[in-house]
C-alpha cells in the first residue's frame, strides 16, 4: 500500500523487451537505499516488485497486463517516473490509501496556469466516471490529489480537474505535463467498493413482471 506522496524523481536507465513483458531498471538513490529483494516500489503510480537492485537503481518485471494497462508501455529510456517505497506501518497517512493497482490511463486534455499553480484537466472513460468525485481522491501518476472539478454527469465526453501547487509541479512529473500526454490514473478504493457492491445487488434483485 502506498500513501501518494511521492518521495523521489525517479528516471528509466534500462528497458528489455520480450513479446510479452518487459524487464525495467529505473534510477532512483533514495527508494533503493533500503529496498531489498521482493520490495514494492510505486513507479508512477503501479506497484511493482524489485528483483535487482544496486546502489542506486533498481529493477523491476512488468507483465503484459500492466504494459497494456499502464504508460510503462510506451517508457523509453530517459523517461521521467514518479517514485514512492511501500507505506511502512507507523508512517502518517499524508495522502490517501492508494494500492498501486492502477484503473487505466487518462489524457491531458488541458492546462491552466494560474499566478503559482496549475489547472490539469483530463479525459475520463465512462467505466471510471462513477467513481470520480469533486473533493474525492485520486492518484494521478502515482500522486495523490483531490479532485477540485468533474464534468456534468450528462455530459457526452467526461473529465475530471485537478489543481498543482508549485510542490506538486516540482517535485512530480505532473509539472512537465502538456495537452496530449497519457497518465496513469487510480480510482479511490472505496469508491470502487461501493461500485462493485451496488452492482452485485442490482444483478441479484430479481426482476419483477407488471403482468
Amino acid at each position: 500500500m502506498f500513501t501518494g506522496i511521492i518521495e523521489e524523481l525517479g528516471r528509466i536507465e534500462r528497458i528489455e523487451r520480450t513479446s510479452d513483458a518487459a524487464r525495467i531498471t529505473v534510477r532512483g538513490p533514495l527508494v533503493t537505499s533500503d529496498a531489498g529483494h521482493g520490495d514494492s516500489i510505486a513507479v508512477s503510480g503501479v506497484c511493482l516488485t524489485v528483483v535487482d537492485r544496486d546502489t542506486e537503481s533498481f529493477t523491476v518485471d512488468v507483465m503484459a497486463q500492466t504494459l497494456a494497462m499502464s504508460t510503462l508501455a510506451g517508457a523509453v529510456q530517459g523517461t521521467a517516473v514518479n517514485l514512492e517505497r511501500a507505506a511502512a506501518v507507523n508512517s502518517r497517512l499524508g495522502g490517501h490509501i492508494v494500492q498501486g493497482h492502477i484503473d487505466g490511463t487518462a489524457t491531458v486534455l488541458a492546462v491552466t496556469p494560474g499566478s503559482a499553480w496549475r489547472v490539469l484537466r483530463f479525459s475520463l472513460g465512462a467505466e471510471h466516471a462513477p467513481l470520480v468525485v469533486d473533493k474525492g481522491s485520486i492518484a494521478v501518476d502515482g500522486v495523490s490529489l483531490t479532485v477540485s472539478n468533474v464534468s456534468p454527469a450528462d455530459e457526452a465526453e467526461q473529465w475530471f480537474e485537478v489543481s498543482l501547487i508549485p510542490e506538486t509541479l516540482t517535485a512530480t512529473t505532473l509539472g512537465q505535463r502538456v495537452v496530449g500526454d497519457r497518465v496513469n490514473i487510480e480510482t479511490d478504493i472505496l469508491a470502487r467498493h461501493v461500485a462493485r457492491m451496488f452492482a452485485m445487488q442490482n444483478a441479484a434483485t430479481p426482476v419483477r413482471s407488471n403482468s
